[in-house]
């Protein structure tokens, strides 16, 4: 009767001691935070994008209990696709793709909320080395440049008239070709001048396919080159999350800003497994030099209007749009004052 009482006890010291730890467990799941996914389609692959690439590397973004998945989606029109058919949350594409949708009559406009970088990312490459490198030399010239109507298109136009070049008269401009396979183009033989993003701009350097002559972003200024953007409706339904979105990308931007070349590269180099560690020094080196790299999220109206005459200048803007109708400034601002 005492060793059935004893075992008895046992069992239910040993139940008790169950439903306790499992209460604990219970009590305990509230508590843990689940990550919020978020879906980002990002235009190209480029080292042009280092904080975007610095803030899932280091962690900033599960930081702010987000679950970031990013896809790269070749292309304005393919990006934007994508985010309004609502294959992505976010998308990290040029501000002109904005003011595109919003002038064929959207009821759900695309609202840029924080911009990563604020020059042209481009650079102009020749086929052969050119110790004196003046623009002249592209007179009669083939020139292969980017998708028409994209970004990188119309600052190299802007930048080719400003310094008394007709692109559509004075050297044979192919534009035909499609984003992702210019860089295959030229080194089959297409063009003597390409206008190429980095890494493939110094890979080509480094492999003798061409060389790095002059850069679009230093001839253009400032301007919102590539921002975050998604539909009206996701920015109102999700505001804490584009916040936290904001704020993770805020901390990276900072974060490349105070951190050598050659940390970002190290920080990024994952996102890069093809492209030599030397490589993405170089690149981040000369972005970092001629200011590539936003060091806040704000889209200011000064950088807006720039845009805007950038594509007049190019006879590709369908409609002036203010500032203030696809830009939304306050939570770039917020998180920028924390």
């Amino acid at each position: 009767m005492k060793k059935w009482l004893k075992l008895s006890f046992s069992f239910i010291l040993i139940s008790v001691l169950m439903i306790s730890l499992a209460a604990c467990n219970n009590d305990t799941q509230p508590n843990q935070k689940k990550l919020e996914k978020v879906r980002i389609a990002e235009v190209t692959r480029s080292i042009f994008y280092a904080p975007q690439y610095v803030a899932l590397a280091r962690g900033f973004f599960k930081d702010e209990g987000l679950d970031v998945t990013l896809t790269t989606t070749p292309g304005g029109d393919k990006t934007m696709t994508t985010l309004i058919s609502g294959g992505a949350d976010i998308a990290l594409v040029g501000s002109e793709t904005s003011i595109y949708v919003y002038a064929q009559g959207s009821n759900d406009p695309v609202i840029n909320f924080a911009q990563l970088t604020q020059t042209d990312g481009t650079f102009l490459v020749a086929r052969k080395k050119i110790d004196n490198f003046s623009w002249d030399l592209l007179k009669g010239k083939v020139f292969l440049g980017q998708r028409k109507g994209g970004m990188p298109q119309m600052v190299g136009e802007y930048v080719l008239k400003k310094h008394g070049i007709d692109p559509h008269k004075d050297l044979t401009l192919i534009q035909n070709v499609d984003f992702a396979n210019v860089a295959n183009a030229f080194a089959s033989g297409t063009g003597e001048f390409v206008q190429l993003f980095e890494p493939t701009a110094s890979i080509f350097e480094k492999q003798g396919k061409g060389y790095i002559v002059a850069s679009f972003g230093k001839e253009s200024g400032h301007v919102p080159y590539t921002t975050f953007m998604s539909k009206q409706s996701y920015i109102k339904e999700n505001k804490d999350t584009v916040e936290k979105f904001t704020r993770a990308i805020y901390k990276a931007q900072q974060w490349v800003n105070t951190h050598s070349s050659e940390e970002v590269a190290k920080a990024v180099i994952s996102y890069f497994p093809d492209t030599d560690l030397d490589i993405l020094i170089t690149v981040v080196e000369r972005y970092k030099a001629q200011g590539s790299f936003a060091t806040d999220p704000i889209l200011d109206e000064e950088e807006w209007n720039n845009l805007q005459n950038i594509m007049r200048e190019s006879g590709e803007l369908p409609k002036e749009v203010d500032h203030k109708t696809l830009v939304n400034t306050d939570i770039a601002e917020s998180v920028s004052k924390e």
